[in-house]
């Protein structure tokens, strides 16, 4: 697989695209010996020896991370506003990771963090449809049939109709009544307004599961690699997910 200089100097740890156009055009990037400044270059891992100011870059290992995404923090590296973000978790890691989907700032609960983009444009796209689970604190109970009505008929958001996979109580907490509800689309704040929707306000929202990957006893602020069988199941599902897609898309059905 080629890659774009630029590119893959910051896969390597070496900065934003910006920067690395920067260093690229300074004559600072060596390739097989030597100097390369065409932007458009495109770099083959296997073969080519990529030097910037003599240090070697090369592409880190791929790796994968759970993490618990804590409340009162952005899913994102920088806010132009100064409010809390998720970077200081991130610049723990050994190696630059990025986040798969958001949480708003007031949700919590679980992110996948890892340097596979192929993995993660899978898991992202919506025709894989993958499940998000949430446990969500509201108040007042929310009617029954109106949950029902939601399950039938779905809610009007962003141009479409969506409904959730699951909407169910499934405990109470100190006057809380907690749903757990499944969604497949991962429009912002789809939960919430699904919750507003049937009159109820969202005291708590937490993502405990994405796809076949689960939140467990993963406590605020903690990040933990994957081990050996959650990667292997991950996997699994999108092979699933992905076969699944073909077939409908051979038989001419819709996807």
């Amino acid at each position: 697989m080629l890659i774009r200089l630029s590119k893959y100097l910051s896969l390597c740890g070496f900065g934003s695209r910006r920067k690395n156009r920067d260093l690229i055009l300074q004559g600072k990037v060596m390739i097989n010996g030597k100097v390369v400044k065409d932007l458009s270059y495109r770099v083959d891992p296997e073969k080519d020896k990529v030097l910037v100011n003599g240090r070697e870059a090369k592409l880190p290992p791929k790796v994968y991370y759970l993490f618990y995404k804590p409340r009162g923090y952005l899913t994102s590296l920088y806010d132009p506003h100064h409010r809390k973000t998720i970077k200081p978790f991130l610049d723990k890691l050994p190696y630059p990771v990025f986040y798969v989907g958001r949480l708003d700032k007031d949700s919590e609960g679980l992110l996948l963090l890892t340097n596979d983009g192929d993995l993660a444009q899978l898991l992202l796209h919506p025709r894989y449809e993958v499940p998000r689970t949430y446990h969500v604190w509201v108040k007042p109970k929310l009617s029954e049939k109106a949950i029902k009505d939601l399950l039938q008929k779905g809610i009007y958001l962003e141009g479409k109709w969506i409904k959730p996979l699951e909407f169910k109580l499934i405990k109470t907490s100190r006057g809380a009544y907690i749903y757990q509800v499944v969604v497949k689309e991962g429009i912002k704040r789809e939960v919430r307004k699904m919750v507003s929707f049937l009159g109820g306000e969202v005291l708590r929202l937490v993502r405990v599961a994405f796809g076949p990957l689960r939140l467990k006893d993963l406590k605020p602020g903690q990040i933990r690699p994957l081990t050996e069988k959650e990667l292997e199941e991950l996997k699994n599902f999108l092979q699933l997910k992905n076969s699944k897609t073909l077939a409908k898309t051979s038989s001419g059905e819709s996807t």
